[in-house]
């Protein structure tokens, strides 16, 4: 893919970028590393400075940086507005929590006594230069949530972003620079694909994160185990969306619309897979196809605009292909299942629901990247739980119960990084956000999510 922004609800390209050449690029890995010894070396107080300074100027910056994501990958503006504000949200959360986060730990002397030891001390200490390669369907986001803590940690960081949101990827360097982090602390690397795996054994680098799919988080994996260097990677996912009898069913059905279609169905996190039990299941596909067939499709810079379009020609065919399979192999398309006749440009495609699905259609096991929903009736709980976990992936999870003894045979048989009652998936600085399964390991935000790149460090003290 080239580095280009290519405007999705047009097809327009209206901006391309020549990748780093190798002295470019080393001369990035020199710096990154030159800024690491220096970066360790800060407090904690001026990190959090300038991370707070950097929320202030992306505040400063909403309406531009919004306006640049919804140009490069086609998410609404007002999704766009909502990213750019839950960014600057993060950075404060971490500017302000950082160093209790990763504090001393001082363990009872009784405890470590038989070892010899006075007393002992757990340190977090940072690991070195992070890379980070990171999709185009959060592009601020996704960035954000891993460049925060990495900072506050005392590491630096170069991103390897989506090549079809290279602004997006610069603002964030500028961004970091302009709050008054030392050069070298956080860098874009213009690279395409085929030079990730070259930057990642270099032995200047420390560890990688990588949000995206199934295989580009194997081939990151795969190198690094050879270099033996820490991973953490957020995958992908086919969530279930769990509605039981006792559940608000017009609140559910409110929520699932939100659930599916949020940033046009391009979500790791987005309800895909929506199992009904048989006593509700035909009021919740009613009034939830409605739903989704009223939504307003077209233009992602109007503000009343629900749905814009795919961020790429080819993830548009890649769902058609989906959908046409199922519909080849005896599904139902209540509603949606084409591209809409307007707008005629873009990769547009219209909101979606299957039902009678099978075992034996694609959709079934893969994920849908788009606004396509498929429904399922199933008779009681452990039916539920069931196609719930019949799944590679293991992301997160849904539930609409307002029976607690449903809500705990959930939490304890759903295989997910997260199950979430009455309510939609959301990710939150205070709450650790990964998966299960094929969805990844490890886990990003909270202070779960800035310790994945420290070293845990045990001092030990004699008599």
């Amino acid at each position: 893919m080239a580095i280009a922004t290519v405007n999705p609800a047009t097809g327009e390209t209206l901006k391309t970028f020549e990748p780093l050449n190798p002295g470019e690029l080393e001369d990035r890995l020199v710096l990154a590393e030159q800024a690491y010894d220096t970066h360790r070396r800060t407090s904690f107080a001026t990190r959090a400075g300038w991370l707070h300074q950097a929320a202030d100027l992306l505040d400063a910056d909403h309406e531009t940086v919004a306006r640049t994501m919804t140009t490069e990958m086609g998410k609404t503006l007002v999704a766009a507005r909502a990213e750019v504000a839950k960014c600057a949200k993060t950075m404060r959360w971490y500017a302000d929590h950082a160093a209790a986060l990763l504090a001393d730990e001082h363990p009872d002397p009784a405890d470590v006594r038989d070892s010899g030891a006075a007393r002992a001390v757990v340190r977090y200490r940072p690991l070195g230069v992070v890379l980070a390669v990171m999709p185009w369907n959060f592009p601020l986001w996704q960035v954000v949530r891993f460049a925060a803590p990495t900072l506050m940690a005392g590491n630096t960081g170069l991103l390897k972003h989506a090549s079809n949101v290279p602004q997006t990827a610069l603002y964030l360097e500028e961004l970091f620079r302009r709050a008054g982090f030392p050069a070298g602390c956080f860098q874009t690397l213009l690279i395409g694909s085929g030079a990730v795996e070259g930057v990642l054994r270099d032995p200047r680098i420390a560890a990688a994160t990588l949000t995206g799919s199934e295989p580009a988080g194997r081939a990151v994996a795969s190198v690094a185990g050879d270099e033996v260097k820490k991973t953490v990677l957020e995958l992908g996912g086919s969530d279930p969306y769990v509605v039981l009898p006792s559940a608000d069913l017009d609140a559910a059905v409110r929520v699932a619309v939100t659930a599916r279609v949020q940033n046009n169905g391009q979500s790791c996190i987005a309800a895909k897979r929506f199992i009904l039990h048989a006593d509700i299941h035909d009021a919740f596909a009613e009034k939830f196809t409605a739903a989704m067939a009223a939504l307003t499709v077209g233009d992602p810079m109007d503000e009343n605009t629900d749905v814009g379009p795919l961020a790429s020609e080819q993830g548009r065919s890649d769902l058609e292909e989906l959908v046409d399979d199922a519909v080849h192999r005896g599904a139902t398309a209540l509603c949606g299942a084409r591209r809409p006749s307007r707008p005629a440009a873009g990769w547009f495609y219209e909101p979606t629901v299957l039902t009678h699905i099978t075992p034996d259609m694609r959709i079934h096991h893969e994920e849908a990247f788009g606004p396509v929903a498929t429904l399922y009736r199933v008779a009681d709980l452990d039916e539920a739980v069931a196609l719930a976990n019949d799944t590679p992936f293991g992301l997160s999870s849904n539930a609409w119960t307002r029976d607690e003894a449903e809500q705990e045979r959930l939490a304890r048989d759903l295989c997910a990084g997260g199950v979430y009652f009455n309510g939609m998936t959301a990710s939150h600085p205070g709450l650790p956000f990964g998966g299960a399964k094929r969805s990844g390991y490890g886990r990003e935000l909270s202070g779960h999510g800035i310790r994945e790149f420290c070293n845990v460090t045990t001092l030990w003290y004699g008599p």
